[in-house]
């Protein structure tokens, strides 16, 4: 059984069923899937696709859904007994679903591991009960939670470190988006939920007016997640925005690739970014009562991945009511100046070399098929 809840998840969960099949033909997999896990071959009991979303308002509203999905999942797996019940991410609902399936006897193995380093790190206690093997995707997580007692942990690496490449590049992607590969190009992306979209998009709408009066020459790039529509991301934007800002779909890397500056929702895009060395700016903005209720329970220095794994901030990070036109235009700015464009570069590169080598996903799945031999 294998079970993930938002789009990463879903890739990283659909990366690591394709490298155990590759490994043993015989897997049979069912759970809560995305569209790239059902592409995998894995049986869908719950879809997850309406599930990704985040905050306490959210999650509120379609509470019932949840607590479904919640049981139907637990009573599929108590019925077919798998060999292990692998949980993708998702944390809030996977630790819980962990608890419920581990007191009956089943292994569970938990694939990036819960960022409890980041907030709430009492859970730790979940983990050792709960949880028989833990796989860690970044370099510091197995060493915080050995710290902590948890022993059954391996570092994989990171899923994106070696596949985090643009289909072709910067004269390709101005050819295909009439663009100016001789003038800078900068990327802004809101995020892959449509809250993060309604929140986002509009202060980086102000900083690209803001940016056309600072340098004419930027040509903005407005780039839809996959998991977003172009007519979701135009309704947030005027007539006169949509003509000046190029809309991008199902080119993120490229357009990644292609730009001189970034501007980033923090998450996994950060990291792609960095695989990518794209100096970027990391920006987030929640609702006032998900802010101030979730942000007090953060124990960590900095918001942004990229930043974690560098143990310092080398990405500005712009959150909640930092986050104006004004802000992000002025640090976009500066990122487009040759000689911090350069020094960004280098940093981005560090981070790359410390995410690991690539092959986490086969790394991953070799861990659990000697977890299950022994």
């Amino acid at each position: 059984m294998i079970v993930a809840g938002e789009p990463s998840g879903d890739a990283h969960a659909a990366a690591l069923v394709t490298a155990l099949q590759a490994n043993d033909s015989g897997f049979n997999f069912f759970g809560a899937t995305g569209p790239r896990m059902r592409a995998a071959g894995v049986e869908t009991i719950v879809n997850s696709d309406d599930l990704a979303i985040m905050g306490i308002v959210e999650v509120g509203s379609v509470l019932p859904r949840f607590i479904s999905a919640f049981r139907k999942l637990r009573t599929a797996a108590i019925e077919r007994s798998p060999d292990a019940v692998v949980l993708v991410d998702w944390p809030e609902f996977n630790l819980r679903l962990a608890s419920a399936l581990h007191r009956r006897g089943l292994k569970v193995i938990y694939y990036i591991s819960p960022q409890l380093w980041a907030w709430r790190p009492r859970r730790v206690s979940n983990i050792k009960r709960d949880v028989d093997l833990l796989l860690s995707i970044l370099p510091f997580e197995a060493e915080w939670y050995r710290d902590r007692g948890v022993v059954h942990i391996d570092f994989v690496g990171h899923p994106l470190s070696g596949e985090v490449k643009a289909s072709f590049g910067r004269e390709e992607f101005c050819r295909r988006n009439d663009l100016d590969p001789s003038r800078p190009i900068v990327s802004f992306l809101a995020g892959s939920r449509r809250k993060e979209l309604e929140r986002i998009l509009p202060p980086m709408i102000e900083a690209i007016r803001t940016l056309r009066i600072a340098r004419p020459d930027v040509q903005p790039v407005v780039v839809v997640a996959p998991s977003r529509t172009a007519e979701e991301t135009l309704a947030i934007m005027s007539h006169e925005e949509s003509e000046v800002a190029k809309l991008v779909q199902q080119q993120t890397r490229e357009a990644l690739g292609a730009s001189d500056a970034a501007a980033i929702a923090s998450g996994t895009a950060t990291l792609e970014a960095a695989l990518l060395e794209t100096p970027m700016v990391v920006v987030y903005k929640e609702s006032p009562i998900n802010w101030h209720t979730l942000g007090r329970l953060i124990t960590v220095p900095h918001f942004g991945l990229v930043n974690l794994v560098a143990g310092k901030e080398i990405a500005k990070e712009l959150m909640q009511d930092q986050l104006t036109g004004q802000n992000l235009a002025n640090e976009l700015l500066k990122l487009l100046e040759p000689e911090t464009n350069r020094a960004a570069r280098v940093s981005l590169r560090e981070v790359a070399e410390k995410l690991g080598q690539p092959g986490a996903s086969q790394r991953a799945a070799q861990s659990i098929l000697k977890f299950l031999q022994d």
